[in-house]
């Protein structure tokens, strides 16, 4: 396998209803990403899209819909979807792409424009259950993660307070980022008060429905030291489905996330992963989800992370600053484009070009993981300088 670095990447601004098209956010993503490392679309060999269920944007077939606004007319193009997991998935195909040496050069464009769409789609979570065993049930995805929530405060002894720091810490972080959607400085008990959506579910321990885009330029070895002289690595990729029925699982601990870290671990030659992450960027949809996913990243111990959190850890200047961007929670979450969101911060933050938002030293190594299918696929891409 070669080796394959980032050396570009772009994103537009995180909104609800924004004026553009899928195929104009896609395009401005992706000419950002180009000019960040002097190349155009002529130097690229092929594209993969990131896009989630055609439901998110209204559109059927909205692969071949988006391919000229992705920089895909007539070349070699891929679409990947697994839910909220599609942004670092594809970053996860876009490597394949070059390390195997099929191509020197790909374009990684993660779209979701979701805000416009009607009915909203929420309306495809509630159809997306098993017709005989699940949807019975009058299953939601706001309920799903109530349920999760609800069991990981169980079996550790966790607070509702003690994980509204994560919307906290979050909002704060995003107000010093130029994309985000929802930055904010609030406080736990804004968090304790706001609307109960489904408990113990609140309306501030959740993203929001977000249009936007984000594009990075993946490029093997030999082009990347041509183009930049800061190279950002992919040291490892990794992802795990592990389908499931509801009431199949113990939904204290996310597995699947697990196994797909260790995947990106044994590729990096990570051995202990809290001593050699320098930066995280897990996906955080709910507040608790970062919690739990920093566990199965396996940055800390199983029911450890809100602790960590509250000790300021994981603040931008901790020890494992997490989510220096603002997350899913302050930036918004375009689901497939918030994964690649996630890459693109440890990119910008790794080459010390995260402005406002660098946080402290010289980071050296950061992983980004995303989730999605209802508790089911986790992916995870490790990078570094």
């Amino acid at each position: 396998m070669r080796k394959v670095a980032i050396v570009g990447a772009g994103m537009t601004k995180f909104m609800r209803r924004a004026l553009e098209t899928g195929k104009e956010l896609s395009w401005q993503a992706s000419s950002m990403a180009l000019d960040s490392c002097g190349l155009a679309m002529n130097d690229i060999d092929s594209v993969v899209l990131g896009t989630a269920p055609d439901a998110f944007d209204m559109i059927h077939m909205k692969s071949e819909y988006l391919t000229d606004g992705a920089g895909a007319w007539r070349k070699p193009y891929m679409r990947g979807f697994v839910g909220g997991g599609t942004g670092v998935f594809a970053v996860d195909h876009g490597w394949y792409h070059v390390a195997s040496g099929l191509f020197d050069t790909c374009l990684v464009v993660a779209e979701e424009k979701m805000s416009s769409c009607m009915p909203h789609p929420q309306a495809a979570f509630v159809t997306c259950w098993d017709q005989f065993t699940e949807s019975p049930l009058g299953t939601s995805l706001l309920w799903f993660f109530a349920w999760e929530m609800n069991r990981y405060m169980t079996v550790h002894g966790i607070t509702e307070r003690e994980i509204a720091l994560v919307s906290v810490k979050n909002k704060r972080n995003a107000l010093d980022h130029p994309c985000a959607q929802l930055a904010a400085e609030i406080t736990v008990d804004d968090v304790m008060n706001s609307e109960i959506m489904a408990w113990p579910v609140k309306r501030l321990d959740v993203s929001p429905t977000s249009d936007g885009a984000v594009a990075l330029v993946l490029a093997s070895e030999n082009v990347a030291k041509r183009v930049t002289d800061k190279p950002v690595w992919i040291e490892g990729v990794g992802w795990c489905l592990d389908s499931m029925y509801v009431g199949q699982r113990d939904l204290y601990y996310p597995q699947y996330v697990e196994a797909a870290a260790r995947m990106a671990y044994d590729m990096a030659g990570i051995k202990e992963p809290h001593k050699e992450i320098d930066i995280a960027e897990p996906y955080d949809p709910f507040d608790y989800k970062e919690l739990h996913h920093l566990e199965a990243l396996l940055l800390c111990a199983r029911g450890e992370a809100p602790k960590l959190l509250a000790d300021g850890v994981f603040d931008r200047d901790g020890n494992l600053p997490t989510c220096p961007s603002g997350g899913l929670l302050g930036v918004g979450n375009a689901i497939a484009a918030s994964g690649a969101m996630k890459v693109a911060e440890l990119f910008w933050q790794l080459r010390g070009e995260a402005g406002k938002r660098q946080v402290p030293g010289k980071p050296r190594r950061g992983v980004a993981q995303a989730w999605g299918d209802e508790m089911q696929v986790g992916t995870v891409v490790v990078v570094g300088i």
